[in-house]
């Protein structure tokens, strides 16, 4: 079944596969509330909600370079444990917390959790698959945990739709357990193949020098900022700012999910013979032109809208499947294998600077209305586009074309 969707053969990754899937279904269940929740439970405004979310992942910011010399040194699975943990013990605090300054403690404590997973969860993928491969297991993981962000999205559109505290406090158990169950789960994973790399020359004097990879960053920083959409603009506009019910930002992610879950791996067969850059440019026009879209449900009737927005969100997804799969193989195959750790939390802060960013600023533009936000996310996607036409230029891998043929054995768990 997996090989006729387009995905690679599981193998003896089960464990570390059902971890994944485990976790994506608890983070499905919060990221539609993650601004909603605190409006709901505390007395903090919309703009203080997405300023306490914004000054944590501000705050968190410089752990992402220290998690990179840290999967160097001791391995990524130990780090990939502590970012679980970390991540269930700031979410069950969010059942008592109710000012600003819980909520910016929490949330920096949840931040350098998921900081910790991604920055050893692209070493980890990259042991397990194979050169050639790289797209085919990004998307497969991608796929996989967009299946349970649906799974988990349709328990949050259930807690929005009736909207008490008791519901939202609901969601965020849910999501606090599920690290704790994929946190054992991890604990049976066999460590990847390591070797310590403390002493090897050029460390992060190699990192900062390489221009392309730097290219790389930039690209990634545009496309994550976009894709910070889904979890923090559109269910905001959808609910606030254009009244629509509960129903539909449930429904924004179980189309995200669907078209991933069962698109992906075709997306990325479809790749084959593909150039890289041209598809991540491709993926950035795309996102432009689902803002555009979005932007028409505000002059629209209440039941037009909420059908806009669905269409509008099922385009925004077909950017998504066409740009994180060549993203995560970019990321990897051009960074040398001793500095995999370090190359990598430069990935994961461009996604924490785009955390970072996105709450406050798209709360701030939420607030002046639809033009603002999706006229300047329209704009960034631009921006994206003729950044990977830069990076193909640049950097050799950018300019290669997607195989999906391997050529070497795995190593990993």
């Amino acid at each position: 079944m997996l090989h006729r969707l387009g995905f690679p053969s599981v193998g003896r990754h089960g464990r570390f596969v059902t971890a994944i899937a485990v976790d994506a279904v608890g983070s499905g269940v919060f990221m539609p509330v993650a601004i909603l929740y605190f409006l709901v439970t505390t007395d903090l405004s919309l703009v203080q909600v997405g300023a306490a979310i914004s000054l944590a992942s501000v705050l968190a910011l410089p752990i992402g370079p220290i998690v990179g010399g840290v999967v160097d040194r001791v391995g990524a699975k130990q780090v990939l444990l502590a970012g679980n943990a970390l991540q269930a013990l700031g979410y069950a605090a969010y059942l008592v917390t109710d000012s600003f300054l819980g909520v910016v403690v929490w949330t920096v404590v949840v931040t350098v959790g998921r900081t910790a997973f991604w920055g050893s969860y692209g070493t980890i993928v990259a042991a397990i698959s194979v050169p050639g491969e790289r797209e085919k297991w990004f998307g497969f993981l991608g796929a996989l945990r967009n299946v349970g962000f649906a799974i988990g999205g349709l328990v949050s559109g259930l807690a929005i739709t009736i909207g008490t505290p008791a519901a939202y406090a609901v969601v965020v158990i849910v999501n606090a357990a599920s690290y704790v169950v994929a946190f054992a789960l991890l604990l049976a994973v066999p460590a990847t193949a390591h070797t310590p790399h403390a002493r090897r020359p050029g460390s992060w004097a190699v990192v900062l020098r390489d221009r392309p990879y730097r290219w790389l960053f930039a690209c990634q920083l545009a496309y994550s900022t976009a894709m910070m959409a889904l979890n923090f603009a559109m269910p905001v506009y959808a609910t606030t700012v254009l009244g629509l019910p509960g129903w539909v930002t449930g429904a924004l992610f179980t189309i995200n999910t669907v078209i991933v879950g069962f698109g992906q791996g075709l997306a990325v067969q479809a790749m084959t013979g593909r150039v890289r850059w041209r598809v991540l440019a491709l993926a950035n026009l795309v996102f432009a032109a689902s803002f555009l879209i979005l932007l028409g449900a505000n002059w629209l009737s209440a039941t037009l809208a909420a059908a806009v927005v669905l269409v509008g969100s099922a385009i925004y997804t077909i950017g998504e499947v066409a740009g994180g799969p060549v993203h995560g193989a970019l990321s990897v195959e051009a960074a040398p294998e001793h500095l995999h750790g370090r190359y990598l939390s430069l990935v994961q802060l461009a996604w924490n600077l785009s955390g970072a960013l996105a709450p406050v600023s798209f709360a701030w533009l939420l607030e002046r209305g639809a033009a603002a936000i999706w006229l300047a996310l329209c704009a960034l996607s631009l921006v994206g586009a003729s950044l990977a036409v830069r990076l193909g230029r640049a950097m050799p891998a950018a300019a290669g074309v997607v195989t999906n043929r391997s050529t070497q054995e795995p190593v990993g768990p």
